[in-house]
C-alpha cells in the first residue's frame, strides 16, 4: 500500500508474538494490586473479586490492547478462533438482542474485493480531510491482506422488532456490537494475537459482497492474527496523528465540563504522549 512505512524495529520472526514490557508512563490504569479495599470499607463482598493476579491480567489486556495494522501472516488455530468468537458472543447487548453476526472471510478473492472497498474509501477520506489528506495517505490504516484471519461483523436484520432499551436510543444496537468486538479484541490480546478494526468502507458495497439480507448492515472488518510485536502506544499516537486525552478531560461531576475533584488524589500516571484532545484527529480512528 502507498505510504506503508518500514517498521524494522519489530521482530523479524514472522510467527513470534512478543509482549514487550509496558513502560510505566503507558500504564494508564492503576495496578490491580494497588490499595485493595475490603468489604468493611465498602468494597466487594468476600469471594466476588478476582485474585490480584487475575485482576492484573484483565487490566494488562486493557492497557496493552492495540489497533494493529502490521501482521506476520501465520495462522489462527480453529479452537483459538472459536474461543475469540465465543468471547465476542458473550458481550452485553441491549434487551439481550444479540444483534451481532460474524462472517469469516476464508475466500482470498473475496478478501481482495473487500480490500478494494477499503482502498476506495481511503482515497475518499483523504479528499475529505483537505490539507491533512497527504499526511493521512502516508498512514497504514489496515492489514486485511496480511492478517491470518478476516472477520466481517454486521448488524443483524430485524432489529426494529427490538424496542427494549432502544425506543429512544435505537443506536444501542450498534453500541452492543461494539461491546462484542471489544470482548473479542481483549481475548485476542490475551491469546497473543493482534487485531485491527477497519470501518473505512461503504457499508452497502461490503454488504453486497457478503450477501447480507435487507436490513442488515456491515459495520466492521476485523484483521486477526500473529504480529511481529505490539505497538508500545497507539499507532496513530506514535505517528503523531492524534494523542490520547488525559482522564480528567473526559470525566466530569454532575454536569458537562464540571471537574471531578476526587480524581486529583487517585489519578494514575498519564499514558505516553497524553495531552489535550487533538481537534484535527479525523479519519479512521486508532481505537
Amino acid at each position: 500500500m502507498s505510504g506503508h512505512r518500514d517498521h524494522r524495529d519489530l521482530s523479524r520472526d514472522a510467527h513470534a508474538v512478543t509482549a514487550p514490557a509496558i513502560p510505566p508512563a503507558i500504564a494508564a490504569i492503576p495496578s490491580a494490586d494497588a490499595s485493595p479495599v475490603d468489604a468493611a470499607q465498602g468494597g466487594p463482598p468476600p469471594g466476588t473479586a478476582f485474585s490480584p493476579q487475575e485482576r492484573e491480567a484483565v487490566y494488562r489486556a486493557i492497557r496493552e490492547r492495540r489497533d494493529m495494522r502490521h501482521f506476520a501472516g501465520g495462522q489462527v488455530a480453529p479452537e483459538v478462533l472459536a474461543r475469540l468468537l465465543q468471547a465476542a458472543h458473550l458481550g452485553p447487548s441491549v434487551g439481550f438482542m444479540q444483534p451481532w453476526r460474524f462472517i469469516r472471510v476464508a475466500d482470498p478473492a473475496l478478501r481482495e474485493r473487500l480490500h478494494a472497498c477499503v482502498e476506495a474509501e481511503r482515497r475518499c477520506t483523504a479528499e475529505a480531510l483537505g490539507e491533512r489528506g497527504g499526511e493521512f495517505l502516508r498512514l497504514k490504516v489496515e492489514g486485511l491482506r496480511d492478517a491470518a484471519e478476516c472477520i466481517a461483523v454486521a448488524l443483524a436484520d430485524g432489529r426494529e422488532a427490538h424496542v427494549f432499551g432502544r425506543r429512544t436510543l435505537p443506536q444501542m444496537d450498534l453500541a452492543s456490537v461494539a461491546c462484542a468486538i471489544e470482548n473479542l479484541w481483549l481475548a485476542a490480546r490475551a491469546e497473543g494475537l493482534g487485531m485491527g478494526w477497519v470501518s473505512m468502507f461503504d457499508p452497502v458495497a461490503v454488504g453486497d459482497l457478503l450477501g447480507l439480507p435487507p436490513g442488515a448492515e456491515a459495520v466492521a472488518l476485523l484483521s486477526i492474527g500473529p504480529v511481529h510485536g505490539f505497538y508500545e502506544e497507539p499507532m496513530l499516537q506514535r505517528e503523531r496523528w492524534a494523542r490520547r486525552a488525559p482522564l480528567e478531560a473526559v470525566v466530569f461531576d454532575n454536569a458537562w465540563g464540571q471537574p471531578a475533584p476526587w480524581l486529583g488524589g487517585v489519578l494514575p500516571e498519564p499514558p505516553l504522549g497524553a495531552a489535550g484532545p487533538n481537534p484535527g484527529a479525523n479519519g479512521e480512528a486508532d481505537r
